[in-house]
């Protein structure tokens, strides 16, 4: 995964007010911490942190204004509830290479299941993984090709790329195929019903 980097100003200001303005100016105010060290309290670039988080798990390689380079991933994210696209908050975990971190990957599917009409359910959206820091997968690929009503892929039938282990139990259902739901015959109950009001 490549790294991506992104400026970083140190924060000051705290409470509601000050975050207002930080977002007023098209920042997004943030913290960084792991490792044991003080939580640093910083303010990001809200565009360029808006695309660099649409890479699951991105490596963001932090440059903090008036201090040292840091290697950190998102770790939490708040999103305004009602404008798309706009950034409240980021939490940033420090990692370092060769270090391992426990990340949920997007699960995607390939194929197409057995016809008949079947509906794909996912029981998880991402599956919970431990990799190292510097080497987080962007996502995992399912085949779903040919299942038919009733199967289920656990989380141990997934291929995971090299340095990376489930951190999840194996058995965990991961998708399921469900049967397509017949139609209720409805116009025969609707007769049924009107045989009994004449009775």
């Amino acid at each position: 995964m490549a790294e991506v980097k992104i400026s970083a100003q140190p924060r000051t200001e705290f409470g509601k007010g000050a975050a207002r303005r930080t977002r007023a100016a098209d920042r997004v105010p943030g913290v960084v911490y792991g490792h044991g060290v003080d939580p640093l309290h910083v303010t990001l670039p809200a565009h360029d942190l808006l695309m660099a988080l649409k890479t699951p798990n991105v490596l963001l390689r932090l440059k903090v204004e008036g201090g040292k380079d840091e290697l950190v991933i998102p770790k939490a994210v708040q999103r305004h509830p009602i404008k798309i696209g706009v950034l409240e908050h980021v939490d940033l975990l420090l990692v370092q290479k060769g270090e391992k971190v426990t990340v949920e990957v997007p699960i995607l599917t390939e194929g197409d299941l057995a016809p008949g009409g079947n509906l794909l359910e996912h029981l998880l959206n991402a599956l919970p993984v431990e990799t190292e820091a510097t080497h987080i997968p962007e996502s995992v690929t399912v085949s779903i090709a040919g299942l038919d009503a009733g199967a289920t892929i656990h989380a141990k039938d997934i291929t995971l790329p090299a340095g990376t282990t489930l951190a999840v139990e194996d058995d965990a259902a991961v998708l399921q195929v469900v049967a397509a739901q017949a139609e209720a015959p409805a116009e025969e109950g609707a007769e049924g019903e009107a045989e009994g009001a004449e009775a």
